[in-house]
């Protein structure tokens, strides 16, 4: 996306002059009951340590929100683990989601309580002042979870959108593919369903930040996506507001095949391709200083 397309699309946005940038991260947090079957590289308790380390402002979303002059939130919206000692904001839907290898990955009212904290963090943060919100997680398995939510709303094999995620090899890639192609036999999802996507395939995270999607666009507010899994959850949400992807900024292409596929039928284009894969919304962060630049 060329800088003058940005700006053009900001402007719209903000309905004319575009303000002072005050961003904020919202880092969405939780757990996936299909970790379990050696999908990440890494295990499951990495959720907490790197909870551990945004409270401690060392993870490296803390120090690019820094440079990129963002504040950051992060919000237990589904882990598996008692963060009652962190300074997190406390919205835990459930422990987890349920295995999707065998069934929906959570009911209503836990879907229902995740949606709606994505919506009340937004809220709370308008009150605050902040105008532009960047959206990252940080939940082990969750590209396994976005390229299901992709292939099934979408209806594309698993080959197309299946990806090496944390850096895994290719017969732990293989195992991933199974566990997408499984989940999708289990769970039927008619394409273009976002919300049935969601409760069968998602996460907690994906679910929060397609809440807190829909409240910033309600608000014409900008959000700018990270990666693959910012933006499954906001292909899943485009079916609850065909207008989102008006108020989506795409900050980069992910390595993941998926995030090519949903940007696509989002009919976005990414900012930058640099080949970032960490996810935790670095790669907006790397993005905001332009938006600073461009906005002059």
């Amino acid at each position: 996306m060329h800088a003058a397309e940005l700006k053009t699309k900001l402007h719209k946005i903000y309905l004319g002059t575009i303000p002072k940038f005050k961003p904020l991260l919202l880092l969405m947090c939780a757990d996936h009951g299909i970790a379990k079957y050696g999908v990440s590289a890494f295990k499951q308790e990495v959720t907490l340590k790197m909870m551990e380390s945004y409270q401690e402002g060392s993870a490296a979303a803390n120090v690019l929100a820094r440079h990129a002059g963002a504040d950051v939130w992060v919000a237990d919206v589904g882990t598996a683990f008692n963060t009652k000692q962190l300074q997190v904001f406390d919205y835990k839907a459930r422990r987890g989601t349920k295995n999707f290898m065998v069934g929906p990955a959570m009911d209503e009212e836990s879907y229902f309580r995740a949606l709606t904290a994505g919506r009340w963090l937004v809220k709370d943060a308008l009150q605050r002042g902040y105008n532009i919100f960047v959206l990252g997680e940080m939940a082990i398995g969750n590209t396994t979870s976005s390229a299901a939510l992709i292939s099934a709303v979408l209806g594309l094999p698993v080959e197309k959108t299946v990806g090496h995620g944390s850096g895994i090899d290719d017969v732990r890639m293989l195992l991933k593919q199974q566990v997408v192609a499984d989940g999708l036999k289990v769970n039927k999802v008619a394409a273009g369903d976002g919300v049935s996507a969601l409760m069968k395939l998602g996460g907690f995270e994906h679910v929060a930040m397609a809440g807190a999607m829909l409240e910033a666009a309600e608000q014409r507010k900008p959000v700018i996506l990270d990666g693959i899994n910012a933006t499954a959850a906001a292909l899943c949400a485009q079916s609850m507001n065909s207008d989102l992807h008006k108020f989506l900024i795409p900050s980069h292409l992910s390595a993941e095949p998926g995030h090519r596929q949903a940007l696509k039928a989002l009919h976005l284009e990414p900012v930058v391709d640099v080949g970032m894969r960490i996810g935790e919304g670095t790669g907006a962060e790397v993005v905001l200083p332009l938006l600073r630049m461009i906005r002059k």
